[in-house]
């Protein structure tokens, strides 16, 4: 039996939201596995990925073998990547999550979609790229008690995203190195108020809120010393007419979110940014609202 999980790329923190806020995008990654005697790993796209136990969706895989006592015999693993790696878009949590999906599909099911999420968060260490991957849509979540708690919110359907993605990768161990010990007290009263604001705005279509909603004292002003251009890149991005602009996780990416009426942002963002930054290609997307699925081919 062949089971393919696809699971959506996935944007966190968006701002203000530092590891408790995220939202699935309509870039994908399919994986199709099934049991077989020994490990067979490969990429359709001749990326270059663990072949060997190493590999982090037949490690996720395993996991949940051994927690239903099941022997796991070997994994026939085919990966059919879009999401790139190491540029915050989810592309680990994606692994993850196909891992978890793809074995509980191959035993049957034994555990349940809360199961699944809270063992995702475990292993990812913090569930706002996990959840919304396995929830799709817009997500606040966190993890307690070993425990995810979450809500997914519908959001109002009036913003498209543009991503501007650049060739050159960012690992999160750096990223998470550039981050402070503390912060002063004023800062986090400064991401709660624009983190609540944020979310009520995407619920509520009130757009015009953005511009200040995605402002950021808990991350991004670390980081964006490790992106080459990565301020000038926001700068330019909001310039074009962005009602706001983010890093996506821990970046390089940056996300920007557009009224949809405004039907020519995106064609003026690829011609200036070929121009201007021809090292960052900007990806129309949308939010995705399914989230993981699991098929099953005989």
């Amino acid at each position: 039996m062949m089971i393919t999980v696809t699971v959506p790329a996935t944007s966190a923190n968006m701002g203000p939201g530092f590891d408790s806020i995220g939202i699935a995008l309509n870039l994908y990654n399919r994986f199709s596995m099934e049991e077989c005697d020994c490990i067979d790993i490969s990429a359709t796209g001749g990326e270059r990925i663990p072949n060997d136990e190493t590999n982090l969706v037949y490690q996720c895989a395993k996991r949940v073998y051994d927690i239903c006592g099941k022997p796991m015999p070997g994994l026939r693993l085919i990966e059919d990547c879009s999401i790139p790696q190491t540029r915050g878009l989810g592309s680990s949590s994606a692994c993850t999550v196909a891992g978890l999906l793809g074995a509980n599909a191959l035993l049957g099911g034994p555990l349940h979609q809360e199961n699944i999420i809270d063992l995702a968060a475990a292993i990812e260490g913090h569930p706002d790229n996990s959840t919304p991957a396995i929830l799709g849509g817009f997500c606040t979540a966190l993890l307690e008690y070993g425990k995810v708690w979450s809500v997914r919110v519908p959001i109002a359907d009036k913003v498209d995203f543009v991503a501007f993605i650049p060739n050159f990768e960012l690992s999160t161990e750096k990223a998470r190195g550039a981050l402070p010990k503390t912060i002063p007290h004023h800062d986090a009263v400064f991401n709660l108020s624009r983190a609540a604001l944020l979310t009520g705005s995407l619920v509520t279509g009130d757009l015009h809120n953005l511009r200040v909603a995605v402002g950021d004292c808990l991350h991004q002003p670390y980081r964006f010393g490790l992106i080459p251009n990565g301020e000038e890149v926001v700068r330019s991005a909001k310039g074009l007419g962005a009602l706001g602009a983010f890093l996506s996780g821990a970046g390089p990416t940056i996300i920007t979110m557009v009224d949809k009426e405004d039907k020519t942002y995106y064609s003026r963002a690829c011609m200036y940014f070929a121009d201007r930054f021809p090292d960052w290609t900007p990806v129309l997307l949308a939010c995705d609202e399914v989230g993981a699925t699991v098929t099953q081919t005989e």
